[in-house]
């Protein structure tokens, strides 16, 4: 995945505001953030998408969504709130193709989902 973005900050070619690192996951703050803070969770594990992943992927989805989980507590957002966001394929407004999740908040974000 030599042409990755994402695969080249987790080689340390590219470099990044690393907030968190551990043998599976690289998080860092966004360069374009939506709000105060804007961090995303990455598996050091090159997947192009949601839809790349199987069965054996099943542990790294949960351990990236307690990273997020740490993440949220440590930046201060958590009793607040804030938004754990995957987007998957063109028309669900993935840019890298490389899987990541945005964990967004710090302030009201507007347009309730669910």
């Amino acid at each position: 995945m030599s042409e990755c973005i994402f695969c080249k900050i987790i080689n340390k070619e590219i470099p990044s505001q690393v907030i968190f690192e551990d043998e599976h996951v690289l998080a860092f703050k966004d360069i374009n953030p939506v709000a105060p803070v804007h961090l995303l969770v990455i598996p050091k594990k090159h997947r192009e998408s949601l839809n790349d992943i199987d069965v054996a992927d099943e542990a790294l989805l949960g351990h990236i969504l307690v990273v997020a989980k740490k993440l949220a507590q440590e930046s201060g957002i958590a009793d607040s709130g804030y938004r754990v966001v995957n987007n998957c394929g063109d028309d669900g407004g993935q840019v890298v193709k490389h899987l990541h999740f945005h964990v967004i908040g710090g302030q009201p974000l507007g347009v309730k989902i669910c």
